[in-house]
C-alpha cells in the first residue's frame, strides 16, 4: 500500500475526461469487430470454424472490399486490448481509493470480481458467446492480489506473462504455417439454421453444449490479459491519464511508438493471410492499441475532437458496462432469427449494411447513454452493481 501512496500518480489528482472517452471508444470499437460475427452465417460458431474469411483486397480491390478490409484492420483486436488496459487502470484507481481511506486490500474487491463473473456468465448464456467479462473477472482477482505486492513482483509477473503469451501464439502461428494450404472452414449448416430460424432457448442450449470451445479465447490469451492489466496499472501510476505536462509527454510517446510500430506490424500480419491471424490479433494489435490511447489523448489535449463527439464517447464510457451488454443485445435482436433476422435477409449483399449497422447501433448507444445520464448518475447495470455491492450495516 505504501508503494501506491508514493507513486507519482498519487499526487496528480487533476484528470482529463480522457478515461471516459477512451472507454467509450473501446466499447464502440469492440462492436466494430463483433458486428461481423453477428452478421455472419452461423454467427458465433462460425468464428471457431474460420468461416467466412474476410475478403482479399489485393485479389479484388473493389470499393466494398477495400472499405471492409480497412474497417476490420482498424478494429480487430485493437479495441479489445484498449478495453483490457483500461480495466487495469480502473483496478488501480480502486486500489488507490482504498489506500487513501485506509481500507485493507483487496478487502471487498473479490465480491466485485465475483459479481462481474456472474454478469459475464449471464451475458454469455443469454446474449453473446464471445463475452469478455468472465475473463476479466478471473484476471482481476490475480492482479488485485499483485497490487498489494512490490513493484518488482508486478514487473516480473507482467513480463513473464507477456513472454509466455508471445511464445504460445508464435508456436500456434508456426503450426498454422506448417500445415498445407486449405480453403476456409466450411459453414456449419446446423449453426446457420439455428441463428437464422432457431428459437432463443435453442441458442442458449447451443452455447451451453459448446461452453468449453466458446470460452477458449480468455483461456489461451490469459497471459495477454495479465500483461495488459498490469500495463494499465503502470500507465495510471506514471500519470499517463492526467492533465499535466508529464501526462501529455507520455501520451505523445505512446502515439509515436504505438502507431510507428503497430501500424506496420499489423499491416504485415494482415497481408500474411489467415496463418498470421493469431499473431496479429493477440500480438501486434495491442501495440496499435497503445498508439490509439496516445492519439486520442493528443486529440483531446489539442481539442481536435468536436464537443458533441467528446460528449457522446464520454457518455458511453461512463456507462461502459451497460453499453457493452446493450450493443450485443441490440445486434442479437437485429441480426438473429429471433428478431429481425437481418443477417439472413441481407446476407451476401456486401459489407455496407454491416458497417451501417455498427454506425446505427453506436449512435443509439451514444444517444441513449447521454439521455440516461442526464437523469441518473450511473448506467443501469452500473447502478445494479453498486446496489448489490454496497456495504450493509
Amino acid at each position: 500500500m505504501a508503494d501506491t501512496l508514493t507513486a507519482p500518480a498519487a499526487q496528480k489528482t487533476a484528470r482529463l475526461p480522457l478515461l471516459d472517452v477512451l472507454r467509450g471508444a473501446a466499447v464502440l470499437g469492440t462492436l466494430m469487430t463483433n458486428v461481423w460475427i453477428f452478421t455472419a452465417p452461423g454467427s458465433e460458431w462460425s468464428v471457431l470454424r474460420g468461416s467466412p474469411r474476410p475478403p482479399d483486397p489485393i485479389a479484388d480491390p473493389s470499393a466494398a472490399h477495400l472499405a471492409e478490409s480497412v474497417f476490420r484492420f482498424l478494429a480487430d483486436g485493437k479495441f479489445l486490448a484498449l478495453l483490457t488496459v483500461l480495466f487495469g487502470v480502473g483496478l488501480a484507481i480502486q486500489y488507490d481509493s482504498a489506500a487513501r481511506r485506509g481500507d485493507p486490500w483487496p478487502g471487498r474487491y473479490p465480491r466485485r470480481a465475483a459479481f462481474l463473473f456472474v454478469e459475464g456468465t449471464v451475458h454469455f448464456v443469454l446474449v453473446f458467446a464471445w463475452d469478455v467479462l468472465m475473463g476479466y473477472a478471473v484476471t482481476a482477482l490475480l492482479v488485485a492480489w499483485l497490487l498489494a505486492r512490490s513493484e518488482k513482483v508486478r514487473r516480473r509477473t507482467m513480463w513473464t506473462a507477456g513472454g509466455v503469451h508471445l511464445a504460445l501464439i508464435s508456436l500456434l502461428t508456426l503450426d498454422a504455417l506448417g500445415r498445407p494450404d486449405g480453403s476456409p472452414g466450411d459453414t456449419d449448416p446446423a449453426a446457420v439454421e439455428l441463428y437464422a430460424h432457431g428459437g432463443w432457448p435453442a441458442q442458449i442450449a447451443f452455447r451451453l453444449e459448446h461452453f468449453l470451445a466458446l470460452r477458449i479465447e480468455p483461456v489461451f490469451s490469459f497471459g495477454l490479459l495479465v500483461l495488459l492489466f498490469l500495463l494499465g496499472v503502470r500507465l495510471h501510476r506514471a500519470g499517463a491519464f492526467t492533465a499535466t505536462a508529464e501526462g501529455r509527454r507520455i501520451r505523445t510517446r505512446m502515439a509515436a511508438w504505438g502507431l510507428g510500430l503497430g501500424l506496420p506490424l499489423n499491416a504485415a500480419t494482415t497481408l500474411g493471410g489467415a496463418d498470421f491471424y493469431l499473431l496479429g490479433r493477440y500480438g501486434a494489435a495491442p501495440l496499435l492499441a497503445l498508439g490509439y490511447i496516445g492519439l486520442i489523448g493528443i486529440a483531446l489535449d489539442r481539442r481536435w475532437i468536436p464537443a458533441a463527439v467528446r460528449t457522446a464517447l464520454g457518455s458511453v464510457g461512463r456507462s461502459a458496462l451497460s453499453c457493452y451488454v446493450a450493443q450485443n443485445l441490440l445486434c442479437m435482436l437485429l441480426c438473429y432469427g429471433i428478431g429481425l433476422g437481418l443477417a439472413e435477409r441481407l446476407g451476401g449483399s456486401g459489407p455496407w449494411w454491416v458497417m451501417g449497422l455498427w454506425a446505427g447501433v453506436s449512435l443509439a448507444l451514444a444517444a441513449g447513454s447521454w439521455l440516461w445520464l442526464r437523469r441518473f448518475d450511473h448506467g443501469p447495470l452500473e447502478a445494479v452493481q453498486r446496489s448489490v455491492l454496497r456495504p450493509r450495516r
